[in-house]
């Protein structure tokens, strides 16, 4: 993966999320399923200009969801719980 903006797909704003945003500098993103810890490290801090303290990853299954008689996949999602160090912080409105 050639751009930080590719890794990065979206910030995940949820009630948990948020309070670890408040209370514990921790910011919730939803990145790239081939994306490692360090590429998305990188990532954070070239794109939002922050250090970064740890990264961990979670990888979440496709659910099976029915509609009528037509059965389907939700798509796989790789999640990034990123920490910063003190001092830095994201503001996400």
């Amino acid at each position: 993966m050639h751009n930080y903006r590719d890794i990065i797909k979206s910030p995940i704003i949820t009630e948990k999320s948020s309070e670890l945003a408040q209370n514990h500098n921790t910011i919730t993103f939803s990145v790239d399923v081939k994306a490692n810890k360090v590429q998305i490290k990188q990532a954070v801090e070239s794109i939002f200009d922050v250090k970064v303290e740890s990264v961990n990853t979670m990888n979440v299954r496709p659910k099976r969801k029915r509609v009528g008689k037509y059965v389907g996949k939700t798509s796989k999602v790789k999640k990034a719980i990123v920490k910063l160090k003190e001092g830095s912080s994201i503001e996400l409105s």
